[in-house]
């Protein structure tokens, strides 16, 4: 059996550089003060909506309100001024266009002593003068995907912390399987989101880990589609996907993608046009037997308690 999920016409990124110097031309930075590999790029973009460039002053800036930590959204809030690198491009352009847009938010970091933040993924980019920048080459774990952990109940939300009732570490070896882990960053490249729902939410690492190799085989499969020039508004892809030679994993679900550039200024961050939102765009992922064997998650079997006051447990991952 195979499932569809829509394939958007274009998609954006942004990246949004908080500094307190003022950026004064940022021609003379991208892209000559780029690195090597995509500086050429680059200078072909800029100007179009591929690589566009702008700055603000951070009272005035419409990226004040990022899907950011407390500590990182702090220092986004209190800098003098943002300078925002957008790009807008078809999706068989990706993932370089995204690639040649962070590039350049790199550059201005460092001629600026700024910090660098992605907002899709609502975290910032590590980067430093003595790194070697953007790699030409493409990797999903070079801060392309975040994540975001919540609990479902809360009421109950156990050893997350919460929801209101929420003593730390209640019900870890219980009845709690609150846990929601849903990935950022992957409609960047016009593939929806993942998420993985019922853990135990004593197990947020785990979690991540298992989305991230999920992620990282459901991205190369979709990529080299793009690369074949062969698109289509929608994708059929095979409901097992197959990681290391065996079933990993059951899809099911997905939605609407709708292309366009992001929000408006002003707009509070969400789900930019050309991007699935959160509730409706999604792919749901659940373990098969021989994966979950492997795994450290917890699945909450269906009926017997075998006299305890909880339901039992065994490892896996049951996604709702």
């Amino acid at each position: 059996m195979r499932i569809t999920y829509p394939v958007p016409a274009q998609t954006s990124s942004v990246f949004v550089v908080a500094t307190d110097r003022t950026p004064t031309d940022l021609s003379s930075i991208v892209p000559w003060r780029m690195g090597p590999s995509h500086r050429r790029a680059a200078r072909d973009a800029l100007g179009t909506p591929r690589l566009t460039l702008e700055a603000f002053r951070s009272a005035r800036s419409p990226w004040r309100r990022m899907d950011l930590n407390a500590e990182d959204l702090r220092r986004v809030r209190r800098a003098r001024h943002h300078v925002v690198v957008t790009s807008t491009a078809p999706v068989e352009e990706q993932p370089e266009a995204a690639q040649v847009a962070r590039a350049a938010a790199r550059g201005i970091a460092e001629a600026y002593h700024g910090g660098l933040y992605d907002p899709l993924t609502g975290a910032a980019v590590y980067h430093c003068a003595e790194c070697p920048g953007e790699r030409r080459d493409f990797h999903l774990g070079d801060d392309w995907l975040g994540w975001r952990v919540s609990c479902a109940d809360e009421e109950h939300a156990c050893a997350l912390g919460l929801g209101a009732a929420a003593p730390t570490g209640a019900d870890v070896d219980g009845g709690c399987s609150c846990l929601v882990t849903t990935s950022r960053g992957l409609r960047r490249f016009g593939l929806p989101e993942i998420t993985l729902t019922g853990l135990a939410c004593a197990h947020s690492l785990c979690a991540v880990t298992v989305l991230r190799t999920v992620a990282e085989s459901l991205l190369g499969g979709h990529l080299t589609w793009l690369s074949t020039g062969l698109l289509a508004p929608r994708r059929a892809v095979a409901r097992r996907l197959r990681v290391a030679g065996m079933d990993y994993a059951v899809l099911s679900g997905g939605a609407d993608l709708e292309s366009g550039p992001f929000p408006v200024p002003g707009a509070e961050y969400g789900s930019p046009p050309g991007m699935p939102d959160e509730e409706s765009g999604l792919l749901r992922v659940r373990l098969t037997p021989a994966a979950a064997a492997r795994s450290c998650l917890r699945l909450r079997l269906p009926g017997g308690h075998d006299g305890n006051p909880h339901p039992r447990h065994a490892p896996g991952l049951l996604v709702a």
